[in-house]
């Protein structure tokens, strides 16, 4: 089993920037793809980012390419969106989850393991 717990999270006023973090830990999730999923009250679940076992290739919802970047450390089990330029439009709970193949993909259903989120709220 595998346990995800996100930090980060907090209020933040437009344009600003924040940095997400997710430690797993329990079973490793070597070899596994990692990402980030969103939702904001009211609305559907988004994949936003996501990134592959060895870190060399990354995907991005179009709503956040060139303004996140998803990262990570295998070293240390965690995973990192760094979020600049943000809006009111990015408030939501936002989810760590972890797929058990190296492959990255952009769907939600694929990820088995979710940790229990980390609010980010953005004041205009």
């Amino acid at each position: 089993q595998v346990q995800l717990v996100e930090a980060g999270g907090g209020g933040v006023q437009a344009g600003g920037s924040l940095r997400l973090s997710c430690a797993a830990s329990g079973r490793t999730c070597n070899g596994y793809a990692m990402g980030w999923v969103r939702q904001a009250p009211g609305k559907e679940r988004e994949f936003i980012a996501g990134v592959n076992w060895t870190g060399g290739i990354t995907l991005y919802a179009d709503s956040v390419k060139g303004r996140f970047t998803i990262s990570r450390d295998n070293s240390k089990n965690a995973v990192y969106l760094q979020m600049n330029s943000l809006t009111p439009e990015d408030t939501a709970l936002y989810y760590c989850a972890a797929r058990p193949s190296a492959r990255a993909t952009m769907d939600a259903n694929e990820y088995a393991y979710w940790g229990q989120g980390t609010q980010v709220t953005v004041s205009s």
